[in-house]
């Protein structure tokens, strides 16, 4: 019975194919966008997320201050010496790597070409720590770190502004008052929250100390790289490290922190987490489009009705029971919803997969994101069908059978 309702479903939309494209639209347009909406913000989450670990492996980041990115929180306050770096490293278990970094902002000059970059000085674990790979050359090593060797490794961005299409290998470049080889280039991360990754320049601790900006103090360490180990819980090793550091900078029960601790992969969660939510939202919506959708067809379906009063009636007289003529309408009401649900989940495809490519997120498929968009569309025309199909049937046969 299910099977010969929608055969006469199909060819009751047969007739009038611009009705019930007209009818559809609202369920099209809806599906389509929740697709669209919910694939985007996956992806933009998972870009969130890429974007977060290329900083490092389950890096944490110690800096003086009271809080990133706060220019005032670090006035005043202490830096960090390389003997705190290694002390972490020795007396904190579940730690797989310590870098000391210090940073300077300092004028580099290749031939006639010039600009202001970052400088990180730092010991080699750190391009481990923070996922760096080599596109050419090699990095520098503790014995380049002993020696103070004046020897740099250079992301792709200053690669592009000094060299341009110039192989850097070999090349020597003055950075202040210094000239540095450059013995690698890392491969390019692209841009991050915090600007652009590939705008650095690394070289030896102790070259940047001895060789560029002296060393007035042993609290010459801005920043301390901590990569945590594998399967570590990061919130206690915060709660270690943060003990530690309160012990070797005196600070008293009554003081606060003058030193501030990041976690990347907490950072990760939270944006990861943000963007759904606000993925949803946008999915609720474009929902509405959907419930707009479903009105037009039961609009549609009622106007569908009054035009097929005497075929119901016939139907009616000849034995037709008012069960099967409300399955008839309902069943036609939820072969327009699919048809809009499929028709939409193609046009969602189609949009996906340009749309990432130019906001330049991963396109993630995900399949029950689609069914649950179809079967949605197919409960709205359920609901919205259920009113028409019930007026259908509750005609009085003979009446229908009057009516012009």
């Amino acid at each position: 019975m299910i099977w010969n309702a929608f055969a006469i479903a199909v060819r009751e939309i047969g007739r009038n194919l611009t009705r019930a494209f007209l009818t559809v639209l609202g369920i099209f347009i809806g599906v389509a966008a929740i697709i669209t909406m919910v694939t985007l913000g996956q992806g933009a989450t998972l870009a969130v997320k890429a974007q977060i670990s290329s900083l490092g492996n389950n890096l944490l980041t110690l800096r003086p201050g009271a809080g990133f990115g706060s220019r005032g929180s670090s006035a005043g306050v202490p830096h960090f010496t390389e003997k705190d770096a290694t002390i972490i490293g020795e007396q904190i278990a579940g730690i797989a790597a310590v870098a000391p970094v210090r940073t300077a902002s300092l004028s580099t000059i290749y031939l006639q070409n010039a600009r202001a970059s970052s400088v990180t000085g730092t010991t080699p674990v750190y391009f481990q720590i923070n996922k760096w790979n080599l596109a050419e050359g090699r990095f520098f090593t503790d014995a380049d770190l002993r020696t103070g060797a004046a020897v740099c490794v250079i992301g792709n961005t200053v690669r592009k502004e000094l060299f341009g299409s110039e192989n850097p290998i070999g090349a020597k470049i003055r950075i202040g008052k210094a000239s540095v080889e450059v013995i690698g280039l890392l491969v390019a991360k692209g841009q991050a929250g915090m600007g652009d990754q590939d705008d650095t320049l690394i070289m030896p601790l102790s070259a940047l100390q001895r060789r560029l900006i002296g060393k007035t103090s042993s609290h010459d360490i801005n920043q301390i790289s901590i990569s945590a180990q594998d399967g570590m819980d990061s919130n206690a090793l915060i709660t270690e490290i943060t003990s530690l550091m309160r012990q070797r900078r005196n600070l008293q029960r009554n003081q606060d922190n003058n030193f501030n601790i990041f976690d990347t992969r907490q950072i990760a969660e939270t944006l990861g987490s943000t963007t759904q939510l606000m993925t949803m939202l946008l999915a609720a919506v474009a929902g509405v489009s959907l419930l707009v959708g479903g009105i037009g067809i039961m609009n549609i379906m009622l106007v569908s009705v009054t035009e097929r009063t005497r075929e119901i009636g016939i139907r009616l007289s000849i034995g037709a029971t008012a069960s099967e003529v409300l399955l008839q309408f309902l069943v036609e009401a939820v072969t327009l919803s699919c048809v809009g649900g499929v028709m939409g989940i193609l046009l969602a495809l189609g949009l996906c997969a340009g749309l990432a490519r130019m906001i330049q997120v991963p396109f993630n498929f995900n399949l029950q994101i689609n069914l649950v968009a179809l079967l949605f569309a197919a409960a709205v025309g359920v609901v919205f069908g259920y009113t028409p199909a019930r007026r259908a049937a509750r005609l009085n046969p003979i009446d229908a059978l009057r009516h012009e």
